[in-house]
């Protein structure tokens, strides 16, 4: 169960404690007239999420009660989405046109209790007749029909009799209610459409505040939950169940506040626009905010659920920073996926001093990520580098390659310049160089002082791919239509090498490339003749950099995550910490480039000797802490105390990113918060055994599933034990016991 309980999760156990419901039963009710957003997930992962935390369960129910926008497209994406995240629906997928005839059964009812009128003024009329916030409506005078004659109007618009807009089905509640949702509401409209499910059966359909409720009382749900948007809608849902003296237990409706995201638009009108009028390739384009794009972009389910577990619930609404998303994205892929090199614009170096071919064992994973791999790199006269990592006339402070600078290449040698090549047009098109045979990286004799080292491929093998670079789809904050969208979102290169490490993999797989940032191979446009990889998200956030460059640089920005070279205080920061330290790339890069940063990670290395536990949660968790305030409520002492705690298995990482919040918040010491708290970590075999039991004998489903071939289940019954233990957990002792219990279940 969640750690932090938010307000939901409270009223869910005050029911059950109270007894007025035996089993939660939630339901995630979408209208299938477009791909599924960003702010789906999160409404995914409530519904799914409470209903699994307290041992009930979940519908999927379409709202398909609008013929003339919806489309079974929709309902495949709808599923493939909450699938995709890892959720599981109860038994089957339920329709609101499953309960039509319920429905209608139910507008008959009000009809003869005198609750509801047919009115046949037209949409004009209606509008003006509701009245304003602050004067009162004035009823139709077809609400005085009698009950027989509203009868016989609602059965012909049944069989069809009447045009579109001629009558409707209105409730008769009260026309000078300060809510206006309540001054006679539509609960039937005409629609002479055909429908996805029913066809042609039907020519009048249910309105949203008519269908709704009363789906979800067919259904038994218990808690319907829904965005703020919907809470002067809580009055006409409670009217109606209330009116019809349903039996209970009845469901009740809680609002939640939805997600707003800076540089994103979450309208289905919008969406439709970008993706009819071609401004998008299509509903999963990786630029769209929608989950198909994310997927096929390359983003990962649990970086989704992760970004929705941190941005939390609220009761009121308030816009979330994309960057947190994106940050998600990198923690989640940062310890998972191999290191390998590509060149997006190449430019070709003739070694003269080199003859033959040898292959070099090079790792896939830097130092500090718990996780081994390596490939076979191969080596060659010739070898293509990026175009910027050649400078013929160099600014002070370029630290790369140049007629006088030798640079090193990644996991190889050190090359000097010997000539630069040039076309007719004064172009470089090739540079002659040599290379130092005794400088091999991890055997160097040579002496030879290098600053910076460099990504490359052989030229001979390497293979030729299509690499496709997103940026986000708006350039301004809070984008409004077309003319907000970002000209330079999406860049294709069709000249790129990659090292052929990265087509020997199945296409389906990550990878970060060196100095560029995270890519996916393209889950339909991936061939074996043109391999296509989409960029997932840079290295870092270097948006708000070009942001606010002026308009004269913005066009220079091709590749995010390019960023300038660095000062030779930086530089020696740098080689430091990746040298001496052991720390990857991208760590020490945050670090060296921020002179803040990096003293304050000097400063907690003077009082524990862990510099890459340290560097992580510095350059993670206390830089995000920097942007958001100016002074820090913890010390780097406190910070190493909490260090110390992970190093030693006091307490586990997540549990650790736990208290940090605490200290960011409060300023209270780590050891306090662990203590106060009792977040130990537990890694005894004998105090997780029962949990682990506990999850076994709940989930017997999930069980044979596993045991019938479907392995993706194993993180599942880790998750719950997890979670069950309030996180405390030892994680690689949880997998040990649960791989020992799953093979004699």
């Amino acid at each position: 169960m969640s750690e932090s309980k938010d307000f939901l999760r409270t009223i869910v156990e005050e029911d059950l404690k109270s007894g007025k419901y035996k089993e939660v039963i939630t339901r995630f009710p979408p209208e299938p007239n477009g791909f599924p957003h960003i702010g789906h997930a999160k409404s995914i992962c409530i519904n799914f999420g409470i209903a699994r935390d307290y041992h009930g369960h979940c519908n999927l129910r379409m709202d398909d009660t609008n013929p003339t926008t919806e489309d079974m497209k929709y309902v495949e994406a709808l599923k493939d989405a909450v699938t995709w995240l890892g959720f599981e629906w109860a038994d089957k997928v339920y329709f609101a046109s499953d309960y039509f005839p319920k429905i209608y059964d139910y507008a008959v009812q009000l009809v003869k209790m005198g609750k509801a009128y047919v009115d046949s003024l037209n949409e004009e009329e209606i509008r003006e007749y509701r009245g304003t916030v602050t004067t009162a409506g004035k009823r139709s005078k077809f609400a005085d029909r009698s009950i027989e004659e509203n009868l016989d109007l609602l059965e012909r618009m049944k069989k069809g009799e009447f045009k579109d807009g001629e009558h409707v089905l209105r409730a008769k509640i009260d026309m000078s209610a300060p809510n206006m949702k309540m001054r006679d509401p539509l609960l039937y409209r005409i629609r002479h459409a055909h429908h996805f499910r029913t066809g042609d059966e039907w020519c009048i359909y249910p309105m949203y505040d008519f269908a709704h409720c009363l789906s979800d009382y067919c259904e038994g749900v218990t808690h319907s939950i829904c965005t703020l948007e919907f809470e002067n809608n809580r009055d006409i849902y409670d009217w109606v169940l209330d009116e019809l003296e349903l039996k209970l237990p009845r469901p009740y409706q809680h609002e939640f506040a939805r997600l707003g995201m800076n540089y994103t638009v979450m309208s289905k009108r919008k969406f439709l626009e970008l993706v009819n009028d071609g401004y998008v390739n299509g509903w999963d384009d990786p630029r769209m905010p929608t989950i198909a794009g994310y997927k096929r972009r390359g983003y990962t389910a649990e970086s989704i659920l992760n970004f929705c577990d941190q941005i939390g619930i609220a009761k009121a609404n308030s816009m979330v920073d994309v960057a947190q998303l994106e940050f998600c994205i990198r923690d989640d892929l940062n310890t998972k996926v191999p290191r390998v090199m590509c060149v997006l614009d190449p430019l070709k170096i003739i070694i003269e001093n080199y003859e033959g071919e040898e292959e070099i064992d090079a790792s896939c994973y830097p130092h500090d990520v718990p996780k081994e791999g390596s490939r076979k790199l191969p080596f060659s006269k010739e070898i293509y580098i990026e175009r910027d990592d050649f400078m013929e006339n160099p600014p002070e402070g370029y630290f790369r390659l140049t007629p006088s600078q030798p640079v090193r290449l990644k996991h190889a040698y050190i090359l000097t310049c010997k000539e630069v090549v040039k076309d007719a047009n004064g172009n470089i098109i090739e540079i002659k160089a040599e290379y130092h045979p005794d400088s091999r990286s991890g055997s160097d004799t040579s002496g030879i002082k290098v600053k910076s080292a460099i990504h490359w491929v052989s030229a001979k093998h390497a293979k030729a791919v299509e690499v496709r670079l997103y940026e986000r789809l708006y350039s301004v904050e809070a984008p409004e239509g077309l003319e907000d969208l970002n000209p330079d979102s999406l860049h294709i290169i069709k000249n790129a090498f990659v090292e052929p490490a990265v087509i020997t993999q199945k296409p389906d797989v990550r990878f970060q490339f060196e100095r560029q940032g995270y890519f996916y191979a393209d889950p339909i446009d991936y061939t074996d003749d043109l391999p296509v990889f989409n960029k997932i998200v840079g290295l870092k956030d270097s948006w708000t950099k070009k942001a606010e460059a002026p308009k004269s640089q913005t066009k220079k920005v091709l590749v995010e995550g390019t960023v300038a070279p660095m000062s030779e205080e930086e530089q020696v920061f740098f080689d430091k910490y990746t040298l001496a330290f052991g720390l990857n790339n991208e760590i020490a890069n945050i670090l060296a480039r921020d002179a803040e940063l990096s003293s304050f990670y000097e400063e907690t290395l003077s009082f524990v000797n862990s510099p890459v536990s340290l560097a992580n949660i510095v350059a993670n968790e206390v830089a995000r802490e920097l942007k958001l305030e100016a002074t820090l409520k913890f010390s780097a002492k406190e910070i190493s105390e909490l260090v110390t705690m992970i190093d030693e298995g006091t307490i586990s990482n997540k549990i650790a990113k736990q208290v940090f919040e605490e200290m960011a918040k409060s300023g209270e010491n780590p050891t306090a918060i662990v203590e106060a708290q009792g977040l130990t970590q537990i890694s005894d075999p004998e105090k997780l055994k029962p949990i682990i039991d506990e999850v076994i004998a709940k989930n017997p489903d999930n069980v044979a599933k596993f045991k019938a071939g479907n392995t993706n289940l194993f993180g599942f019954f880790v998750g719950q034990v997890l979670k069950n233990s309030g996180g405390k957990a030892n994680p690689t002792v949880v997998n040990e016991l649960v791989t020992e219990k799953l093979k004699h279940v």
